[in-house]
């Protein structure tokens, strides 16, 4: 029986980035989906499992002897050379359209037209056999594609992202077709954007982030990780309305255009040192920022600008929410407004008490629970707790004994149950494996999209960003201090 076998493999993506598998096994007549989110890999392991990547350590043993590789980006390549070949350079004299036809197409690289012709009556295009090419929809040139792929029957067929771009019935027809190919003995392996992607008859699954694939093993037993759970929970979220605040949020107390933070020509020194060296920087309304720069950049001195905590902000030009420091603020005043979770919170959080009641203390700004909890906050948290995908086994088990990603969640919605105008997570992914980075980005993307709450996020790594982040200010080294790049994403 054929097979492909991965152990310990480090492959070779660029200088600086690899792509990691630890151990996973193809076997003839089996058929896998590998899920990850844009970045996580992906398409990377399509080229690994075919062999197109480079080696750098570990090995890589397989005796398939005929495999292929489909993916959209081929198929977009495709279409474009397509048009491409009605370039007037190309033309013959009295020719008017050089495009190829489907049937020219399926036959690209092995001609014979009677499986040509058998391949395109099972997958309902013979009728577009004559038909240019580039003239088809996105469905039928997929179809195409996936017939031209089984013209040469491979032994491995490996289709990166086949659904998308594809409609509802679109996919559902193409699952179908993929189906009969693995009843009739073929080995798939699928790699997707999403777990509601993977077909029925799909047996194994495994779940990628940050270039490594993290877990593999029979697909139902994998989607009840409660990661992977949690993170398929996810994907249904677009839409939600979020649980509303006890009480009215103090965002609504400000004027819809007023900058929530202004700062000019920031200065910052220790003993003459400058920490923060002339920086002028505006967050406005439905900004979301990253803040990134190395250790001992300034980030955390600009923080505590940003939450009231430094003494030199009233040496400052800054105005916080409408108010310039010094003008007669209280710090209360600036701290209503914002929600703050850092490692350092996380480490702090030791009290004994479950996830519940986590995030019922955000109601309290407390560390625990010390005082009554009405019916309403109880209801409040858990709507979060529903949003979060956790159920009352996990809801009232120790916090302590949940993942360190999960515990992370859990104070980030601690933070947002009040709707700050402003949520600012300081180094949120520090201390995270790849499942749980992945999970932790997934819902701040979910959870900043549905609300009114602004971002502040805080790392040393431009790609740590959240897809919601739109504007970016970076600390930059320059001689013995820093300059600073602020602007859109």
């Amino acid at each position: 029986m054929s097979s492909l076998q991965i152990s310990q493999g480090t492959f070779r993506l660029s200088d600086t980035k690899t792509l990691s598998i630890e151990d996973l096994t193809l076997r003839a007549g089996e058929s896998w989906a590998f899920v990850g989110s844009n970045g996580s890999g992906k398409s990377a392991l399509a080229r690994a499992l075919s062999g197109e990547l480079p080696l750098l350590a570990g090995a890589r043993r397989g005796d398939f002897s005929r495999i292929t590789r489909l993916s959209f980006e081929q198929l977009q390549r495709l279409v474009s050379e397509e048009w491409q070949r009605n370039n007037t350079d190309l033309l013959s004299p009295g020719e008017e359209d050089t495009g190829r036809t489907t049937a020219e197409i399926i036959q690209d690289e092995v001609k014979n037209p009677a499986r040509c012709a058998a391949l395109a009556e099972r997958f309902g295009i013979s009728k577009l056999l004559d038909r240019r090419f580039k003239y088809l929809s996105t469905g039928e040139t997929r179809k195409t594609l996936l017939c031209q792929a089984l013209m040469n029957e491979p032994d491995l067929l490996i289709l990166d992202e086949p659904f998308d771009g594809l409609d509802v019935a679109s996919r559902q027809t193409l699952a179908e077709l993929l189906a009969t190919l693995h009843h009739d003995g073929y080995t798939l392996a699928l790699v997707l954007n999403r777990f509601d992607e993977i077909p029925d008859f799909v047996q194994y699954a495994g779940a990628l982030a940050d270039c490594t694939l993290l877990e593999t093993g029979e697909k139902n037993a994998l989607l009840e990780h409660a990661l992977i759970a949690q993170l398929a929970h996810s994907e249904k979220l677009c839409g939600i309305t979020l649980p509303e605040p006890d009480a009215p949020p103090a965002r609504l107390t400000l004027a819809d255009s007023l900058p929530r933070i202004v700062l000019r020509d920031g200065v910052v020194s220790y003993n003459d040192r400058p920490i923060i060296n002339h920086l002028s920087w505006t967050v406005n309304p439905g900004e979301h920022w990253q803040i990134v720069g190395p250790n001992g950049a300034g980030k955390s001195t600009l923080l505590s600008l940003v939450t009231g905590d430094h003494p030199q902000g009233y040496s400052n030009d800054l105005t916080l929410f409408g108010r310039r420091r010094g003008s007669g603020e209280t710090i209360w005043d600036i701290k209503k407004h914002i929600g703050y979770v850092s490692s350092s919170l996380h480490l702090d959080y030791r009290v004994s008490t479950n996830v519940r009641n986590v995030i019922l203390s955000g109601f309290f700004d407390s560390i625990g629970i010390y005082q009554a909890v009405s019916d309403k906050q109880r209801k409040l948290a858990q709507g979060w707790l529903d949003i979060l995908g956790m159920d009352s086994r996990t809801a009232d088990a120790p916090f302590h004994s949940l993942s360190w990603g999960q515990q992370r969640l859990a104070l980030i919605v601690r933070a947002l149950v009040k709707h700050p105008t402003l949520l600012i997570l300081d180094e949120p992914l520090q201390g995270l494996d790849p499942l749980n980075r992945q999970l932790v980005r997934r819902f701040i993307d979910v959870l900043i999209s549905e609300g009114n709450t602004q971002l502040l996020f805080v790392s040393h790594h431009a790609e740590d960003a959240p897809a919601c982040i739109t504007h970016r200010l970076a600390f930059i080294p320059e001689g013995d201090g820093y300059a600073y790049a602020v602007g859109p994403r």
